[in-house]
């Protein structure tokens, strides 16, 4: 798999992730012994990137990769998790006391002395503002509980604010074939200051994946469900934002502009890994299967101009009135 750095990170990462989420159960039931197999499958595919969070699951996201590094402790494999979210959602939370507290819960769930990248998980928007954070921050670098740390952000202004910090090393953000925002101005801001482009939900919510319809259902416990108005967390996690019909209809226009063997979602995919300045895009997987075809998805010859342009027009005449100015 084609490796990426960005000089902030100063670690080259597959270009290919896996989102973690989805062991958390927010997208229904895992078994244990399932996600560790994905987990394994993973790696054995090539991936070197794993992406979780506290929240998912209250930790059952992070513990289940702690285990997978205890059993395959050569893996190679990059940890990025993420904090802030187990807790009301105001700036006055985010403190050097809840810093430490929430960071020895992640490496103790996590079974590492030093977490490899810790992002906040999308603060509220003062905080990016806030000096005091960034200097907790780097207090957990120096003291080596963390060797880095980045933002996972909602909006392009967050992204803006979070590059211009010097010793932020990555920028995880929204960015699909839905959300075409962060090319404008993110991209090219994070490559010309060395920051990491994370790209997340990047089949929106799967949608991108082709294999959905008007009947298409999902169970209660899935965000898909519960989210879609926005009522747990931000709408734009769910769908990318884009209402499930007009997203339907999208996935329609598009899909004639998929490579001959190739996939919806790995057209998808291809059109992120071709966007300058990615570094690595982390796609979730429910199993060997669909991690092996998202790897796959890196050995497609890159997209022709015109299914670039296709892609754009698709998204200025149905999904853009929808996202674009929101996020």
């Amino acid at each position: 798999m084609e490796n990426r750095n960005a000089n902030r990170i100063g670690r080259p990462v597959g270009v290919i992730g896996l989102g973690c989420w989805q062991l958390g159960g927010d997208w229904g039931q895992v078994e244990e012994g399932d996600g560790i197999a994905l987990l394994h499958a993973a790696a054995d595919a090539g991936v070197t990137f794993f992406d979780t969070a506290d929240v998912y699951g209250d930790g059952r996201s992070e513990k289940l990769v702690g285990r997978f590094l205890r059993e395959r402790d050569d893996s190679g494999v990059f940890v990025a998790t993420k904090m802030g979210r187990r807790v009301e959602q105001v700036p006055e939370n985010y403190t050097r006391e809840n810093f430490l507290a929430w960071n020895d819960r992640s490496r103790a769930n996590l079974g590492v002395d030093t977490i490899d990248l810790v992002q906040l998980h999308c603060p509220p928007t003062p905080v990016y503002s806030t000096d005091e954070v960034f200097d907790s921050l780097d207090e957990l670098v120096q003291a080596k509980r963390i060797a880095a740390y980045g933002v996972s952000v909602e909006t392009v202004e967050e992204a803006l604010l979070a590059i211009a910090r010097p010793n932020v090393v990555s920028v995880q953000i929204i960015l699909n074939a839905f959300r075409l925002k962060p090319l404008e101005r993110v991209l090219p801001a994070a490559a010309e200051a060395g920051v990491g482009i994370i790209a997340r939900v990047p089949l929106a919510s799967g949608l991108l994946s082709g294999r959905y319809t008007a009947a298409t259902t999902f169970g209660e416990d899935d965000h898909r469900t519960y989210n879609r108005g926005g009522e747990a967390f931000d709408q734009g996690e769910t769908f990318s934002g884009v209402p499930f019909d007009v997203g339907l209809e999208a996935v329609e226009r598009l899909r004639p502009l998929v490579p001959a063997g190739a996939t919806l979602a790995q057209f998808a995919l291809r059109w992120i890994v071709d966007q300058p300045g990615v570094t690595v895009v982390i796609p979730g997987a429910r199993n060997a299967d669909q991690v092996q075809g998202n790897v796959a998805a890196a050995d497609l010859a890159p997209l022709t101009p015109e299914a670039l342009a296709e892609v754009t027009a698709v998204y200025d005449e149905l999904v853009r009135p929808h996202v674009h100015d929101r996020w």
